[in-house]
Protein backbone atom coordinates (compact mmCIF):
# COMPACT_ATOMS: atom_id res chain seq x y z
CA UNK A 1 0.00 0.00 0.00
CA UNK A 2 1.13 3.59 -0.76
CA UNK A 3 0.55 6.99 0.28
CA UNK A 4 -1.76 9.29 -2.04
CA UNK A 5 -2.13 13.02 -1.28
CA UNK A 6 -4.60 14.77 -3.69
CA UNK A 7 -7.57 16.93 -3.19
CA UNK A 8 -11.22 17.42 -4.52
CA UNK A 9 -13.32 19.82 -4.43
CA UNK A 10 -17.12 19.26 -4.99
CA UNK A 11 -20.33 21.68 -5.37
CA UNK A 12 -23.25 21.13 -2.86
CA UNK A 13 -26.55 20.03 -3.73
CA UNK A 14 -28.79 22.80 -4.16
CA UNK A 15 -30.34 24.60 -1.29
CA UNK A 16 -27.28 23.33 1.22
CA UNK A 17 -24.65 25.92 0.62
CA UNK A 18 -23.25 25.65 4.47
CA UNK A 19 -20.15 23.14 3.84
CA UNK A 20 -20.01 22.86 8.05
CA UNK A 21 -23.11 20.72 8.21
CA UNK A 22 -21.40 18.18 6.40
CA UNK A 23 -18.17 17.68 8.34
CA UNK A 24 -19.36 14.48 10.86
CA UNK A 25 -21.04 12.80 8.25
CA UNK A 26 -17.63 12.88 5.89
CA UNK A 27 -16.01 11.74 8.73
CA UNK A 28 -18.30 8.75 9.75
CA UNK A 29 -18.55 8.01 5.67
CA UNK A 30 -14.96 7.17 6.07
CA UNK A 31 -12.91 10.62 5.09
CA UNK A 32 -11.13 10.94 8.21
CA UNK A 33 -8.07 10.98 6.14
CA UNK A 34 -8.86 14.47 5.11
CA UNK A 35 -9.03 17.78 5.96
CA UNK A 36 -12.54 19.71 5.09
CA UNK A 37 -11.99 22.77 3.78
CA UNK A 38 -15.63 24.85 4.10
CA UNK A 39 -14.23 28.66 3.11
CA UNK A 40 -16.49 28.62 0.13
CA UNK A 41 -20.49 28.60 0.61
CA UNK A 42 -21.32 26.30 -1.99
CA UNK A 43 -18.32 23.76 -2.21
CA UNK A 44 -16.31 21.60 -0.05
CA UNK A 45 -12.77 20.71 -0.54
CA UNK A 46 -10.88 17.97 0.69
CA UNK A 47 -7.13 17.66 1.03
CA UNK A 48 -6.52 13.58 1.27
CA UNK A 49 -3.92 11.51 2.54
CA UNK A 50 -5.20 8.04 1.63
CA UNK A 51 -3.39 4.42 1.56
CA UNK A 52 -4.24 2.37 -1.37
CA UNK A 53 -3.07 -0.10 -3.93
CA UNK A 54 -2.73 2.35 -6.53
CA UNK A 55 -3.67 6.00 -6.97
CA UNK A 56 -6.84 5.15 -8.86
CA UNK A 57 -7.86 3.38 -6.25
CA UNK A 58 -7.38 6.24 -3.62
CA UNK A 59 -9.12 8.23 -5.56
CA UNK A 60 -12.14 6.24 -6.50
CA UNK A 61 -12.88 5.14 -2.91
CA UNK A 62 -12.49 9.18 -1.71
CA UNK A 63 -15.03 9.54 -4.34
CA UNK A 64 -17.21 7.20 -3.38
CA UNK A 65 -17.22 8.25 0.47
CA UNK A 66 -17.72 12.15 0.10
CA UNK A 67 -21.04 11.15 -2.16
CA UNK A 68 -21.94 8.22 0.58
CA UNK A 69 -21.43 11.32 2.81
CA UNK A 70 -23.33 14.24 0.57
CA UNK A 71 -25.55 12.50 -1.92
CA UNK A 72 -26.18 14.91 -4.67
CA UNK A 73 -22.77 16.69 -4.53
CA UNK A 74 -20.90 17.32 -7.74
CA UNK A 75 -17.39 17.08 -8.36
CA UNK A 76 -15.95 20.03 -9.90
CA UNK A 77 -11.93 19.18 -9.75
CA UNK A 78 -9.36 16.87 -9.05
CA UNK A 79 -5.82 18.31 -7.94
CA UNK A 80 -2.72 18.13 -8.18
CA UNK A 81 -2.96 18.80 -12.36
CA UNK A 82 -2.51 22.53 -13.43
CA UNK A 83 0.69 23.31 -11.62
CA UNK A 84 3.20 26.03 -12.14
CA UNK A 85 6.93 26.27 -12.10
CA UNK A 86 6.66 27.15 -7.83
CA UNK A 87 4.84 24.46 -7.57
CA UNK A 88 6.96 21.66 -9.35
CA UNK A 89 9.68 23.27 -7.26
CA UNK A 90 8.39 23.02 -4.24
CA UNK A 91 7.74 18.95 -4.91
CA UNK A 92 11.38 18.71 -6.08
CA UNK A 93 12.67 20.61 -2.92
CA UNK A 94 14.46 23.14 -5.10
CA UNK A 95 14.44 26.50 -6.74
CA UNK A 96 11.70 28.00 -8.91
CA UNK A 97 14.85 29.19 -10.53
CA UNK A 98 16.34 25.97 -10.78
CA UNK A 99 12.82 24.88 -12.92
CA UNK A 100 13.06 27.81 -14.79
CA UNK A 101 16.37 27.11 -16.79
CA UNK A 102 15.71 23.58 -17.09
CA UNK A 103 12.18 25.19 -18.91
CA UNK A 104 14.38 27.35 -20.94
CA UNK A 105 17.38 25.19 -21.54
CA UNK A 106 16.05 21.82 -22.48
CA UNK A 107 13.58 21.43 -25.63
CA UNK A 108 12.27 18.34 -24.83
CA UNK A 109 10.82 20.15 -21.66
CA UNK A 110 7.22 19.82 -21.53
CA UNK A 111 5.07 22.54 -22.93
CA UNK A 112 2.47 24.50 -21.25
CA UNK A 113 -1.14 23.42 -21.27
CA UNK A 114 -1.47 27.56 -20.51
CA UNK A 115 1.03 30.17 -21.75
CA UNK A 116 0.16 33.01 -19.53
CA UNK A 117 1.18 34.57 -16.46
CA UNK A 118 1.71 32.59 -14.51
CA UNK A 119 2.72 28.96 -16.92
CA UNK A 120 0.67 26.24 -15.87
CA UNK A 121 1.80 22.42 -17.18
CA UNK A 122 -0.14 18.91 -16.29
CA UNK A 123 2.07 17.61 -13.30
CA UNK A 124 1.57 14.18 -15.45
CA UNK A 125 3.26 15.61 -18.22
CA UNK A 126 6.58 17.35 -16.35
CA UNK A 127 6.81 13.87 -14.19
CA UNK A 128 8.04 12.16 -17.43
CA UNK A 129 10.51 14.92 -17.84
CA UNK A 130 13.77 13.20 -17.35
CA UNK A 131 15.84 15.50 -15.18
CA UNK A 132 12.91 15.44 -12.81
CA UNK A 133 12.87 12.96 -10.13
CA UNK A 134 9.40 12.64 -8.98
CA UNK A 135 7.86 9.81 -6.32
CA UNK A 136 6.26 7.74 -7.98
CA UNK A 137 3.16 7.76 -6.28
CA UNK A 138 3.34 11.49 -7.00
CA UNK A 139 3.37 10.42 -11.10
CA UNK A 140 0.65 8.51 -10.56
CA UNK A 141 -1.79 10.67 -8.80
CA UNK A 142 -1.22 13.45 -11.02
CA UNK A 143 -2.04 11.03 -14.09
CA UNK A 144 -5.55 9.99 -12.12
CA UNK A 145 -6.43 13.69 -11.05
CA UNK A 146 -5.60 14.49 -14.85
CA UNK A 147 -7.67 11.83 -16.46
CA UNK A 148 -10.91 12.77 -13.83
CA UNK A 149 -10.77 16.63 -14.68
CA UNK A 150 -10.69 15.37 -17.93
CA UNK A 151 -13.78 13.32 -17.60
CA UNK A 152 -15.56 16.00 -16.21
CA UNK A 153 -14.79 18.90 -18.77
CA UNK A 154 -16.04 15.78 -21.53
CA UNK A 155 -19.42 15.27 -19.33
CA UNK A 156 -19.60 19.56 -19.54
CA UNK A 157 -18.87 19.51 -23.21
CA UNK A 158 -21.42 17.08 -23.84
CA UNK A 159 -23.97 19.00 -21.20
CA UNK A 160 -23.47 21.45 -23.43
CA UNK A 161 -23.18 20.34 -26.81
CA UNK A 162 -25.80 17.01 -26.46
CA UNK A 163 -24.96 14.30 -28.69
CA UNK A 164 -23.81 16.23 -31.40
CA UNK A 165 -20.16 15.69 -30.76
CA UNK A 166 -17.30 13.16 -30.02
CA UNK A 167 -16.08 13.25 -27.30
CA UNK A 168 -14.43 9.63 -26.57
Amino acid sequence: MNDYSFSLTFTLPEGQDDPERYIDALYEAGCDDAVVGTGLAGSVSLEFSRQAHSAVAAVDSAIKDVMHAIPGAEMIEARPDLVGLSDIADILQCSRQNIRKYMLNYKNFPRPVHSGKPQLWHLWELAGFPKFMLPQTVSDIALSTFRLNLDIQKQKLKNIQGDKINVA
